[in-house]
């Protein structure tokens, strides 16, 4: 075995021992953690914090989508709260380097097929009982089930065998090299293993999280409460947390302006200039590129299944005009899902496709599809894909493609994209493109090499994805040459057509000091406080 690794400080020689031991696939690519790569579109709060933090308050956080139990273990909008209640392996910093959580170390193989985790000795659950290796055995052989919906599970099944050193030292034996490891410990929340069925049903969320479940009340939200036998000091600073649900943009908006809710990520952005100068918040922008919002074709039914057609999508949609629009100038026009801050990203692919309504014209002729029809178009009734369905329509039928909006409720709208049972085309927003690139494709509804939402099966693709997915090294020249490969078949397939790499904004009462997210868009108030 090679030495532990317990986190240099110096950031070089952190990432020489990440390569060294066999990790430095995933560390190298997407970015930095959200805390670290933002920028402030207004001022700081942080900048204007004066003093300690203070202990007690409330916090109310304004959300546009209820929580959904059945969900827990997939990682979609409505994940916000998971970090609150539950914790993970590691957190990721700003340089995408993972950083101790609830394992403190890990020592990788020379072969990378094993992974040696030295785990917190001094956890608990909300209900008293000790964190142990049971546990995280546990949440790995959970998240993998087909009933939980993971859109990691890819990677948590590689884990063939366990060997517990104690109740605080666990061996992870893998069946081949794993290039998003780290992905899994940073997205695998550790739940209680004696109340998962509770979980699932929202009647009981057991974690060792910051704060504990006081309510849940559906359509309304989650009422969570202080951990006081949290593992981490003196924390969390405040008393409760309030998740309000907000389904309409202008209540959301409402709520922030009256006081009622202090902080949000669900502003949309065609929103956010109404508060661009406003003294009583501050605006920032997670550089982070953690949701891509694209157009979603189904390759079974017509007339998706013409590749013809569906880059003939790919050519009439105005991209620069829905950024501005629909997201307030806060995202980056692109025909491919990867933020700058990616090891796949190019400056080719993002402007593979761009707004050319002829070139779609001549495209939908030679199709043969016939134009005399409607193509039905679902988005989930939230905002801003409402918007960007709205305007995607409308720039189709510019070309000569008729379509016929269907909303559907978020929850039932990610039900579909799970089931595969979406219609001809839809449009939604995609997560994973801001960590390791293999695990957008062998992760991601929408892009699993395996079994995605459009249903569309390619050997090659297969392929290509197993080749970046399987291998210790992320940064070498091969490793670059397979994300084009990935990127050639999305774009030449256009199954997926990509339409706008998105930031997380963050709008808070300039009260609010120190919320913080992760790379999952997990909520993290650990040293979050008011004033």
């Amino acid at each position: 075995m090679r030495t532990p690794f317990h986190l240099p400080p110096d950031p070089l020689s952190r990432r020489s021992a990440l390569r060294a031991a066999g990790a430095g696939a995933l560390l190298l690519g997407a970015g930095g953690a959200l805390a670290g790569c933002r920028s402030a579109v207004s001022s700081s709060d942080d900048s204007k914090s004066s003093g300690a933090p203070k202990r007690g308050g409330s916090l109310t956080v304004a959300i546009n989508q209820d929580f959904t139990p059945a969900l827990l273990f997939t990682q979609t909008g409505e994940s916000l709260q998971n970090r609150l209640i539950f914790n993970t392996l590691i957190r990721y910093d700003d340089k995408l380097q993972p950083q101790p959580e609830l394992a403190t170390s890990w020592t990788y193989s020379a072969d990378g097929k094993s992974i040696v985790l030295k785990l917190r000795d001094d956890v608990t659950y909300h209900d008293g009982r000790a964190f142990t290796a049971d546990d995280v055995i546990f949440a790995v052989e959970n998240i993998r089930k087909p009933e939980r919906s993971a859109q990691l599970a890819s990677t948590a099944k590689t884990v063939t065998g366990f060997e517990k050193r104690g109740d605080h030292e666990l061996v992870l034996k893998l069946a081949h090299p794993v290039s998003n490891l780290f992905d899994l410990f940073e997205f695998m929340i550790i739940p209680d293993r004696h109340t998962i069925d509770e979980a699932v049903k929202g009647t009981k969320l057991n974690g060792t999280g910051p704060f504990e479940l006081t309510k849940w009340q559906p359509g309304t939200g989650l009422t969570l409460t202080r951990n006081a036998k949290y593992w981490l000091p003196d924390r969390p600073y405040l008393d409760s947390v309030q998740l309000r649900v907000y389904t309409q943009p202008d209540a959301l908006l409402s709520a922030l302006r009256s006081g009622q809710a202090q902080l949000s990520y669900h502003v949309s952005g065609k929103y956010l200039s109404t508060l661009k100068g406003n003294d009583d918040f501050t605006i920032k922008r997670y550089d982070s590129g953690n949701q891509g919002e694209y157009v979603g074709a189904t390759v079974t039914k017509s007339p998706s299944d013409n590749k013809d057609f569906r880059q003939a999508v790919a050519w009439a949609v105005d991209r620069d005009r829905i950024v501005e629009q629909a997201l307030g100038g806060y995202a980056l026009a692109s025909a491919a899902p990867w933020p700058k801050s990616s090891p796949a990203y190019t400056e080719a692919n993002r402007t593979h496709y761009t707004h050319d309504p002829a070139k779609a014209r001549a495209l939908l002729k030679s199709s043969g599809v016939p134009t005399s029809g409607t193509v039905a178009l679902g988005h989930p009734n939230t905002q801003p894909h409402t918007t960007i369905a709205e305007m995607v329509q409308y720039d189709l039928q510019q070309v000569g493609i008729k379509t016929r909006l269907e909303p559907s409720d978020p929850a039932a709208f990610q039900k579909m994209l799970i089931s595969g049972t979406m219609p001809a085309l839809w449009v939604n927003g995609h997560g994973f493109a801001q960590v390791h690139p293999a695990t957008l494709s062998v992760s991601a509804y929408p892009f699993n090499e395996a079994n995605n939402t459009s249903h569309f099966s390619s050997a090659q693709y297969s392929e290509e994805v197993q080749d970046a997915w399987r291998r210790k090294d992320g940064d070498s020249a091969a490793a670059h040459a397979l994300y084009q490969k990935i990127s050639d078949t999305l774009l030449d397939q256009a199954f997926i057509i990509d339409l706008a790499v998105t930031d997380s904004v963050q709008v808070a009462s300039t009260k609010v000091h120190g919320p913080t997210l992760n790379k999952f868009v997990y909520l993290n108030l650990d040293n979050a406080y008011l004033v």
